[in-house]
């Protein structure tokens, strides 16, 4: 089976040449691509009856936390000044648009518990505007997060909803 996992916004441009593939993988990687761009290009990648497997996360952080949630958002408006919107909002819905047929979703439920610490490692390096805040709001902000969790009993409960949607080439 030839897979083809996107790992970044190249998919874009990368001439793959005449290799199809059985199956694209994408993890919260396709979100970042105008859908106009990156359904027809993996139609043009897949074998025909190929399968498009896209996985993401939805996060509510708000319903078990409560008053720390409360908290947390008076950080973000003080100190969450970001100068990369993130602007891409792409309707995994809409892939039976660009010809893919036998579309299907399914998810399932998580739960996670982080300390201050591990809860600012996570917004860093996953979340999407996260990563391109810059000085002097960086250090403000995730200090501001670091002392309302610490301040709050050091826990931060995410329930987290794991959706995949998958489509096939005909």
């Amino acid at each position: 089976m030839q897979t083809l996992i996107l790992i970044g916004r190249k998919v874009e441009t990368h001439d793959f040449g005449i290799q199809k593939y059985d199956l694209v993988f994408s993890a919260a990687t396709i979100q970042w691509i105008p859908e106009k761009i990156c359904f027809p290009k993996v139609n043009e990648l897949l074998k025909s009856g190929g399968t498009l497997a896209m996985f993401m996360t939805r996060t509510d952080e708000k319903t078990p936390n409560g008053a720390l949630y409360d908290a947390i958002q008076k950080v973000y408006d003080e100190h969450f000044q970001v100068e990369t919107k993130y602007t891409c909002r792409l309707d995994y819905d809409n892939v039976v648009n660009y010809g893919f047929v036998d579309y299907n979703y399914s998810d399932w439920k998580r739960t996670r518990v982080y300390t201050a610490e591990e809860y600012i490692e996570y917004l860093a390096s996953t979340q999407v505007e996260h990563i391109t805040l810059q000085e002097p709001y960086k250090s403000s902000f995730y200090n501001g997060i670091r002392e309302t969790i610490i301040n709050m009993g050091n826990k931060i409960t995410l329930n987290d909803t794991i959706a995949l949607y998958l489509a096939k080439k005909p």
